[in-house]
């Protein structure tokens, strides 16, 4: 099954108004460094009052100026559920929450139903439990 419907990448900020009206699914906010584009937050945008990835976007431009200089999106189809797009957040936001470069932005660093996905692997695996501390984090 594919999720992706639609997608920009590495757009500067001063092209949000390309985006269309009514996007739901994945966007990502970077800040360029030479010729590098670090990532600084991923974030999502559903169905709820909060929707509309366009309109997230704005909102970041005028709350966090200077923090990133581009961005990307990810549109998903019409029968992939906001459930669905947040375990796809989550999951991203797994990948990266011990990259400081990365989580300048991101308040909410683990997606709690993973974390508890993990901890249940581990435990059937008979493995110690993975923390920062044993991280050296």
């Amino acid at each position: 099954m594919l999720y992706i419907k639609s997608a920009l990448e590495y757009r500067h900020i001063t092209e949000l108004e390309i985006i269309p009206k009514q996007l739901r699914g994945i966007y990502a906010l970077y800040q360029k460094r030479g010729k590098s584009y670090d990532l600084v937050y991923i974030g999502m945008s559903g169905k709820g009052a909060n929707g509309k990835i366009r309109k997230r976007l704005f909102s970041h431009k005028r709350k966090r100026v200077g923090d990133w200089t581009h961005f990307s999106y990810y549109e998903v189809w019409d029968n992939i559920t906001d459930a669905e797009i947040q375990e796809l957040e989550g999951l991203f936001r797994q990948l990266y929450r011990f990259d400081d470069r990365s989580n300048a932005l991101n308040i909410q660093q683990t997606h709690k139903p993973l974390e508890r996905i993990r901890r249940d692997t581990e435990k059937e695996l008979g493995l110690k439990r993975m923390s920062k501390k044993a991280l050296g984090i």
